[in-house]
């Protein structure tokens, strides 16, 4: 049996529903018939991704759209959800079907995950913008403090090879095709290839460490597309 899903709303320093029939809607699962959550869902996943991108575009001012894009990827993504719906306990809520509840649906990412946007979702309609948005910068605060801080920290070149490591993939080949200007003022052209993905990017600096840390921002940005 589920948990009274104003415990949760206690838990999260909510006031209670005006339309208390749409938190119910938040923790029902698909499996336990209908209303469900898959519409507060849809909701909920643009609001979380506005509210974060907000949050990153304030605190990372020196950051490209790309360098952004990836933060925030790291931070909306299903297992990151997950890991904040376990905090709240959130499985302990949800109206799960019997098949679900029998394989351990109340612990599973995507239903985790899901059940968060939905819930974000379901506050957002019942108590406004402001509300909903405050929500998510207190769950999301320490989270985007760290990928902030440990992003700034690391240049293009050792993000993409801990981003290439991450996920088994052969490093990035840096090779020098063309350097121009005088001696005292030249250019390096350098290429960045991932042979593994038939990518390759170009980029030009004052020197060839400048030109590669350039086309390892490329390329991250090309990975992040």
């Amino acid at each position: 049996m589920s948990r009274d899903p104003q415990r949760l709303l206690r838990a999260l320093d909510l006031p209670d529903f005006g339309e208390s029939a749409l938190l119910d809607e938040a923790l029902t699962h698909s499996s336990a018939g209908m209303p469900n959550y898959e519409r507060l869902e849809f909701l909920g996943d643009a609001m979380v991704g506005l509210v974060v991108a907000e949050a990153l575009w304030r605190r990372c001012p020196g950051a490209s759209e790309g360098e952004l894009s990836r933060r925030r990827a790291a931070l909306v993504k299903r297992e990151s959800l997950a890991s904040l719906a376990r905090q709240l306990e959130l499985g302990e809520y949800l109206r799960l079907g019997t098949g679900e509840l029998r394989t351990g649906g109340h612990a599973r990412d995507s239903n985790l995950a899901d059940a968060f946007e939905a819930l974000i979702g379901a506050v957002y309609v019942d108590q406004g913008f402001v509300v909903a948005r405050d929500l998510i910068l207190r769950l999301f605060d320490e989270r985007i403090v760290r990928v902030a801080a440990r992003s700034a920290m690391k240049d293009p070149k050792t993000r993409l090879q801990e981003l290439l490591q991450a996920r088994h993939l052969d490093l990035p080949e840096y090779e020098v095709i063309a350097v121009t200007g005088e001696q005292h003022a030249q250019r390096f052209v350098v290429r960045c290839r991932l042979p593994g993905l038939g990518l390759e990017t170009r980029a030009d600096g004052t020197s060839r460490r400048r030109a590669e840390q350039q086309a390892a921002e490329l390329m991250l940005d090309e990975l992040a597309a």
